[in-house]
């Protein structure tokens, strides 16, 4: 019997209706959430788990989302985990920033949950492809 292996998602963010929302969502949709309030739990938590996907909100408590990019990416044990920013700040030069971080994509807050979803599957399809 082939075992179903389910996607694990780590979101890192603050605002507690936000999580709430989107890992309900993701849920439905069926993936497994795992939820970090601030950057340093979200940090120590990919680093432990190593999940499939995270959803990294920027601005955070104890260390920002950019900075805890910058550090899974120069990890080896996390730098192949996709990094997608989540974020109320949509100027060209916050998306530079999170760019230069490593983020391998961003989104703007509120979030459109259709475009999220397509961006998500599409990392899910490169990661068949290899």
């Amino acid at each position: 019997m082939e075992r179903l292996i389910v996607p694990r998602i780590l979101l890192v963010e603050d605002n507690e209706m936000n999580r709430d929302m989107l890992s309900r969502r993701l849920q439905r949709k069926g993936y497994s959430v795992a939820i970090a309030e601030d950057g340093e739990r979200g940090l120590n938590m990919a680093c432990a788990e190593v999940p499939d996907l995270i959803l990294m909100d920027i601005s955070l408590p104890l260390i920002d989302g950019c900075e805890v990019t910058r550090r899974l990416k120069a990890n080896r044990r996390t730098c192949q985990i996709p990094v997608i920013v989540l974020t109320a700040h949509a100027l060209v030069r916050d998306r530079e920033r999170a760019f230069d971080a490593g983020c391998d994509d961003y989104d703007t807050k509120p979030v459109d949950f259709g475009r999220l979803m397509g961006k998500i599957e599409n990392f899910r399809q490169e990661k068949k492809e290899l």
